[in-house]
């Protein structure tokens, strides 16, 4: 899962041009939700026995991220703190992603949102999936296991596949799997007893050298304000010409 920048609040940049993480308000990327959600139906369908564990890289504020899949229904939860991560592209990002997931134990199944809802990247899943040497069924829009076995709809610009995979692999889910959860009292308060674990890089074993925006591969080398909004410009058409004004200002624009 992915703790993200609220977008209702007023987004920031630090020094190095890199997103502020911390000095925002942030929250559970609402398109990891649905993945914990999905994980969640799965675990329903198949025992007492299935655990479901939610795993964050983020500041310390992330935790709030995590809680909230433990208040969702998840087991239990793991967040990845450290500052040498910050500014970390996707290839770092999974790096520290992979190596968490093989502390943990590699799962039946690594479920993941189809996108961040602050960067819509995209990659991360296939990337885990080349990380970890396991199969990848990404971007499912219906769901169907039967033991080991998955096979998923993926819905395309022209046309919806049917793909099968055999666990463990990799799989992410979008949005058209179904509305998550919403913690309940109950929830909420069990979360409060189930474990919730922070580790660092030293923990995971990852030289800090191989993450942090030193070694990422791009970089925003400027950042400016947005301009303030403008007032906007009255059409009236008291003697006719407001048709004319109208197509002059949309022509001026390249509107038409």
């Amino acid at each position: 899962m992915k703790y993200v920048p609220d977008a209702t609040a007023d987004r920031q940049f630090e020094s190095d041009n890199t997103v502020d993480r911390v000095g925002v308000d942030g929250l559970l990327s609402e398109l990891d939700e649905y993945a914990v959600e999905q994980a969640l139906q799965l675990k329903e369908k198949a025992g007492d026995d299935t655990e479901v564990t939610a795993l964050c890289i983020g500041p310390e504020k992330a935790v709030d991220a995590v809680r909230k899949a433990l208040q969702m229904g998840a087991d239990k939860g793991i967040l990845v703190s450290d500052e040498a991560i910050a500014g970390s592209d996707y290839l770092g990002t999974s790096l520290v992603l992979a190596e968490a997931i093989k502390k943990i134990g590699v799962p039946d199944l690594v479920m993941c949102g189809m996108a961040s809802t602050d960067a819509s990247g995209s990659v991360v899943p296939a990337m885990l999936a080349e990380r970890l040497d396991l199969p990848q069924v990404t971007f499912a829009s219906v769901i169907e296991t039967q033991g080991d076995q998955v096979r998923i709809k993926r819905d395309g610009d022209t046309a919806t596949e049917v793909i099968g995979a055999t666990m463990p692999l990799v799989m992410s889910v979008t949005d058209q799997t179904g509305e998550a959860r919403y913690p309940s009292f109950k929830g909420i308060m069990a979360a409060k007893k189930k474990p919730l674990e922070t580790w660092s890089l030293s923990d995971l074993g990852v030289d800090a050298e191989l993450v942090g925006l030193n070694a990422s591969w791009s970089a925003v080398e400027e950042t400016a304000a947005r301009p303030p909004r403008t007032a906007g410009e009255i059409v009236t058409d008291e003697d006719g010409s407001g048709a004319t004004a109208l197509t002059e200002f949309l022509a001026s624009k390249k509107f038409i």
